[in-house]
C-alpha cells in the first residue's frame, strides 16, 4: 500500500470530501487523525468505518482557527501515532451572500476557518516534518478560488489565498524534503447538490466535458497520490479535479 507506516491528519474529516479522504488515506495504510469541529457522531462513524476494514485512526476534535487548539491538537496526534507525515487541510466553512449584502462577522468567519486555519495547522505541523526532513501537505482549494463565484467573495478570497500560500511554502520547505500542492475541487455531488432544481443541474453539466459531477470519492483518489512516493517530484502545483470544466 502506498501510505504504510505514516500518519495523516486530514482536517475537517467527519463528512464529504474530508471524510472519503481519511478513509482513501487508510485504505492505503495511513494511521489517520480524523479533526472535526463538532458533529462528534459523524466524526466517530469514519473512525469506525476505518477501524472495520483494518485501518488505525484517532479522533481530535478542534477548531482550526483557534491556534491554540491547533497546538494541543497536533499534540495529541504526535503523543498518539508518534508523528505526522501527511497534512490534509481540508476544513471549510460556508457563508455566501452576495457583496453588497456581506456581513463583516460572515467574511471574516470564512477566512479564519479556510485561510487561517490552513496557516495555523501548516505552521505547526511543517515544524515535525522539517526535522524529519520529510513529510506532504496538500490544501483543499476550489474551482471557485480559480474562476470566482457570485455570492462567494468570501469563500473565493479564502480559497485564492490558499493557491498563492501553497505555491509560496512549497518554495520555502522543498529543501527540507516536504512537497506542497492544492487539490481544486469543481462541482462535487452532495446533498446540497442533490436537491437543486433539473434545470440547474443541465447548466452546471454542459459546463463540464466528462458530463457528470464529481465525487469525493474523486477527490479523494487525487489526495492519496499527492500524498504518496509516486508524487516525490511534484510540488507547488494546483491540481484541477473538475472533469474539464475549466483549465
Amino acid at each position: 500500500m502506498l501510505l504504510d507506516g505514516k500518519v495523516a491528519l486530514v482536517t475537517g474529516a467527519s463528512r464529504g470530501i474530508g471524510r472519503a479522504i481519511a478513509i482513501r488515506l487508510a485504505a492505503e495504510g495511513a494511521k489517520v487523525a480524523i479533526n472535526f469541529a463538532g458533529n462528534t457522531e459523524k466524526a466517530e462513524a469514519v473512525k469506525a468505518e476505518i477501524e472495520a476494514a483494518g485501518g488505525e485512526a484517532l479522533l481530535v476534535q478542534a477548531n482550526v482557527a483557534d491556534a491554540a487548539a491547533v497546538e494541543e491538537m497536533v499534540a495529541k496526534v504526535v503523543e498518539a501515532f508518534g508523528g505526522i507525515d501527511v497534512l490534509v487541510n481540508n476544513a471549510g466553512i460556508t457563508r455566501d451572500g452576495l457583496l453588497v449584502r456581506m456581513k463583516d462577522e460572515d467574511f471574516d468567519a470564512v477566512l479564519d476557518t479556510n485561510l487561517k486555519g490552513v496557516f495555523y495547522c501548516t505552521k505547526v505541523v511543517s515544524k515535525l516534518m522539517m526535522k524529519k526532513r520529510s513529510g506532504r501537505i496538500v490544501n483543499m482549494t476550489s474551482v471557485v478560488g480559480v474562476n470566482g463565484n457570485a455570492g462567494q467573495t468570501n469563500y473565493a478570497a479564502a480559497k485564492a489565498g490558499v493557491i498563492g500560500f501553497t505555491k509560496t511554502i512549497a518554495r520555502e520547505l522543498a529543501s527540507r524534503g516536504i512537497t506542497a500542492n492544492a487539490v481544486a475541487p469543481g462541482f462535487i455531488q452532495s446533498k446540497m447538490t442533490d436537491i437543486l432544481p433539473d434545470d440547474v443541474k443541465k447548466a452546471y453539466m454542459d459546463t463540464i466535458p466528462l458530463k457528470r459531477f464529481g465525487t469525493a470519492e474523486d477527490i479523494a483518489k487525487c489526495v492519496a497520490f499527492l500524498a504518496g512516493p509516486d508524487a516525490d517530484y511534484i510540488t507547488g502545483q494546483i491540481i484541477s479535479v473538475n472533469g474539464g470544466m475549466i483549465g
